[in-house]
């Protein structure tokens, strides 16, 4: 599977969307549950800094998951990103719809993904990524994939290498 710097430069600075699943990208795709059913999930810092720096560099952010989740609701209104999409497992038309609302092109968005919901955004996208754990289709639908792992700064990687060519066209 080709790596993020496989993918030409034209196509990072291109883009204006990130668009990343939740459960096992930004997290490790653990749901722990206590007693009383109180949900937890654990985020990477690195990651949720480097969504930081793309909202501050003009560049829009959307969660897209296939379950609503509390904790996740939190972190994202924590980091201040401004499309959570919770409850869709028809990623796909998700992104589209998203992605049309804001006047963005599909070529100018980038979808992080891990699993069989999340294949046909992944094949969408203008960049489709996957981690490293992902399950086979995510892996044969996206370009490439990143080194570091979900929920241990995966999405932070993306994010450098979109902040890397921003002004390069």
């Amino acid at each position: 599977m080709p790596s993020l710097s496989d993918i030409s430069a034209a196509r990072w600075a291109a883009i204006k969307l990130l668009a990343t699943d939740v459960d096992g990208v930004l997290t490790d795709g653990s749901i722990h549950v206590a007693s009383d059913g109180v949900e937890t999930k654990t985020f990477s810092v690195l990651d949720g800094l480097g969504m930081v720096r793309l909202l501050r560099d003009d560049v829009v952010v959307a969660w897209i998951s296939g379950r609503a989740s509390g904790a996740t609701t939190v972190r994202a209104t924590e980091l201040k990103i401004p499309h959570i999409i919770q409850g869709r497992v028809d990623k796909h038309t998700a992104l589209t719809e998203l992605a049309d609302a804001l006047g963005i092109e599909l070529a100018a968005c980038v979808y992080v993904g891990d699993d069989d919901i999340d294949a046909g955004a992944l094949r969408l996208a203008g960049i489709g990524v996957t981690v490293p754990d992902a399950m086979p289709a995510a892996v044969a639908a996206a370009d490439c994939t990143t080194t570091r792992r979900a929920g241990a700064g995966a999405v932070r990687e993306i994010c450098e290498q979109i902040l890397a060519h921003r002004g390069q066209d």
